[in-house]
């Protein structure tokens, strides 16, 4: 049983396949966090809970004048509130009908069912009916009759709990929800680090390991967005936590929008976790019998190090939270005219490189921007979502069906969500547009933002995109946002729920996406906002992939993506192979390190193909052709992060088969040493008792003179020559041998195969 309940101790008990989770209603109700981690047995273990008198820490009234060690504010709670005696970090802080800001939460009753909860209108992960189990605890203040109901999803083999709220007024009068967040969880000891990811625009999810001493630490996005600059999933873990040893906490957030994550360690030791919407631009309005949901927090435990935590939520990211005919069917290898033409094209140039990739094996193209309106720059046109046919030379249908006779898919790239004020729809809707009345906006990218908080917008851009879906033969829409939303204020709210507009913005932007993946099933979304800056397991679930930066070099590429790798899936990486010198950075790699770097996602290239010299076009054809050998292995394999970006001289990754049948490590050099000391990985993932042989891509050497790579040849560590063998043992524990770098950036693929006989 994943859900085991002692009632007459008031005592919940969670387990899955290798973590526990309990808590317990103590005498005056309130719901106490017990423990959660390595997975035990039933029994309670709130003996942990020491109940000593503090200082200044008050006492609630109901528990009487012979009880003064009892104090909210040293307890450890299932959720905390504020105003009523914990003065640390809060997970709801309520504006009362009479004014006051206080609550105070006592047991009522619980419900146990099969299957996983949903939240309506938010993405949530799924599960079928078998899979997983739901506890539902519902808490009341007696006083406001402030209903919170706490979810709880488990997932027994993914090893993963989920949480979210419910909050429902049961009483007479208006109340304001000024925070409502999703999680509170407390530690009662322990000294923990916590691992954010932070960056910026094209340099995403850096990792970041901070000691959790006393004091508040946080992290989060007001930027309306779960933006470039901190990502919504942070570890908190044991000292010296690494890959493969030491206790760590996931947890990811499940939403698209501005949000908190807090942390404070308190005066006896304990440290708190909240997670949830940011409440600076948060204040929602609950009438009586209204109610309100917050976001999901997916939650995942390892006592064995990052990399089983990571392995948990890559699986659980792709079998349960991304959805659609997409969710498991092979992608296609893509080529965007971005990088390529950016706005200058014409329909023929289109064609031809189209024509080009075709050939080459590539299999969808995507037109990016300046396809519609007056857009030449982007100073106008947004919104106005019908083709320039001058500029294409034909209809966007025409189009489209001269590219898929090429043998091509179609793509398309939108921003539905921002406007121009040299637009159609501006002129037309100057009220769409998100501003604060009597003020100037301000301008990002020279564009304004449409009000998705309003359903006559989210109709709008609905049907309007119908209407191009349904007409052309569209395989594949890029979905961007290319900046962040301030001046925050809708036409369409009065002036006591301007708090809500945020959160209600984000609604809308899933309203529009539920109905278009919904009805054009067909189609594959891939979410970008400038690149990482809306990416988020919320996402996903509309969206499988999402474009990982706009940051297309190679090497720069391996930081952001290493990052994104603790909590996010290599399916779910848009990663594409660029020209160079880079656009973004100037750098120089070879084609080679360019291609191992973009299969570690998705996989395509950012390039005008017809500029290719025909040694560059055979090695994109071989690239196609290694990605589509491997693709199984890539997109579904069990991720090891061998090497880091920062550690010695290169990174290393690797993706095994999960039955230990084959594995591909990849090794990009981030320079080349002279007298360098040679490079040795551990293997993760094989059978310690059976035989591989590796495979070198030698097409990674190819534009080296040949007698370096006769030489080179010669050198090769053993395992690499054809015949001999090494077991699985061996490559885990005494390790392998990268072979050196023969060029600045090199890069190799090194795939471990098992043998049939010893």
């Amino acid at each position: 049983m994943s859900i085991v309940i002692d009632e007459k101790k008031r005592l919940f008990t969670l387990h899955t396949k290798n973590t526990t989770y309990q808590m317990k209603a103590d005498s005056l109700g309130t719901l106490l966090h017990v423990y959660y981690g390595k997975r035990t047995d039933d029994s309670d273990k709130s003996y942990a809970i020491c109940m000593r008198g503090r200082g200044f820490s008050g006492n609630p009234y109901e528990m009487g004048r012979d009880h003064k060690e009892y104090s909210l504010d040293v307890l450890p709670q299932e959720y905390s509130c504020y105003g009523t005696g914990d003065y640390r970090i809060s997970a709801l802080k309520v504006q009362n009908g009479d004014g006051s800001m206080a609550a105070a939460l006592r047991f009522k009753e619980y419900y146990v069912s099969k299957g996983k909860y949903a939240i309506p209108n938010l993405p949530a992960v799924y599960a079928k009916e078998s899979e997983a189990d739901t506890l539902e605890v519902i808490l009341e203040d007696p006083s406001s009759k402030v209903e919170v109901h706490l979810l709880y999803g488990i997932l027994e083999e993914n090893d993963i709990i989920t949480r979210a709220v419910k909050i429902i007024n049961r009483g007479k009068d208006r109340i304001v929800l000024q925070k409502a967040a999703s999680m509170n969880l407390d530690w009662i000891n322990g000294d923990y680090e916590w691992t954010t990811f932070y960056g910026g625009h094209v340099t995403e999810r850096n990792v970041q390991k901070s000691e959790l001493d006393h004091g508040i630490h946080s992290i989060g996005s007001v930027r309306g967005t779960s933006s470039h600059h901190y990502n919504p999933f942070v570890i908190v873990s044991d000292k010296n936590t690494d890959e493969e040893k030491g206790g760590c906490y996931g947890f990811s957030f499940l939403y698209s929008g501005e949000f908190l994550m807090e942390a404070e360690k308190d005066q006896v030791d304990q440290t708190r976790l909240i997670c949830g919407i940011h409440p600076d631009n948060f204040a929602w309005n609950l009438q009586p019998g209204e109610e309100f949901d917050t976001p999901e927090v997916m939650m995942t435990y390892s006592g064995e190090g990052f990399g089983i935590l990571s392995r948990n939520l890559h699986k659980t990211i792709r079998k349960n939270i991304c959805r659609g005919e997409w969710k498991e069917k092979r992608r296609p290898v893509l080529i965007n005219n971005w990088e390529a033409t950016y706005f200058n094209f014409t329909g023929e140039q289109l064609v031809a490189i189209a024509k080009n990739a075709a050939e080459l094996g590539v299999e969808l193209f995507v037109l990016d921007d300046g396809w519609f309106g007056k857009r030449d720059d982007d100073n106008s046109g947004l919104g106005d979502w019908f083709p320039n046919e001058k500029k294409l030379g034909c209809t966007l249908k025409e189009l489209a069906e001269k590219i898929v006779e090429c043998g091509m898919r179609f793509g398309l790239w939108f921003e539905p969500e921002c406007i121009s004020e040299d637009s159609d729809l501006y002129r037309e809707h100057p009220d769409w547009a998100v501003a604060i009345p009597g003020r100037t906006p301000n301008l990002s990218r020279n564009q304004l933002i449409l009000d998705f908080s309003r359903e006559d917008v989210q109709d709008y851009i609905i049907g309007r995109l119908s209407d191009i879906f349904a007409e052309t033969p569209i395989s594949y829409i890029k979905w961007d946002f290319n900046r962040s939303i301030c001046d925050k204020y809708s036409m369409a709210l009065d002036g006591l729920s301007q708090g809500e507009f945020a959160h209600r913005y984000v609604l809308g932007l899933y309203r529009v996406l539920e109905a278009l993946t919904g009805k054009f099933p067909h189609i594959l979304f891939e979410g970008c906002s400038g690149g990482g800056g809306r990416f988020d397991a919320g996402m996903l679930y509309y969206t499988p992939q999402i474009w990982c930066s706009d940051n297309t070099d190679a090497i720069a590429r391996l930081k952001i993506q290493y990052g994104t790798s603790f909590g996010y899936p290599v399916s779910t990486m848009g990663s594409h192979v660029s020209a160079v010198p880079n656009h973004q950075t100037r750098r120089t790699t070879p084609f080679s390190t360019r291609g191992c770097a973009a299969m570690a996602g998705t996989f395509g290239y950012e390039l005008d193909v017809t500029k290719l010299s025909e040694e560059e076009k055979a090695k994109v054809r071989q690239q196609i052709d290694r990605f589509k050998e491997y693709y199984d292995l890539i997109q579904y394999g069990e991720y090891y992060r061998l090497q880091a970006p920062s550690d010695k001289q290169c990174t290393i990754w690797e993706m095994a088969d999960p039955e230990g049948g084959e594995a591909l490590v990849s090794a990009v050099y981030h320079h080349v040493e002279a007298n360098a000391a040679p490079v040795i990985v551990k293997v993760q993932g094989l059978k310690a008792e059976a035989y591989y042989q590796l495979h070198l891509n030698m097409e990674d050497i190819a534009d080296l003179p040949e007698h370096a790579r006769e030489w080179f040849t010669g050198q090769l560590p053993y395992g690499y020559k054809d015949g001999e063998k090494i077991t699985g043992a061996a490559l885990q524990q005494c390790g392998l041998v990268i072979p050196d770098a023969l060029q600045e950036f090199q890069a190799w693929q090194i795939h471990i195969a098992l043998c049939n006989e010893e």
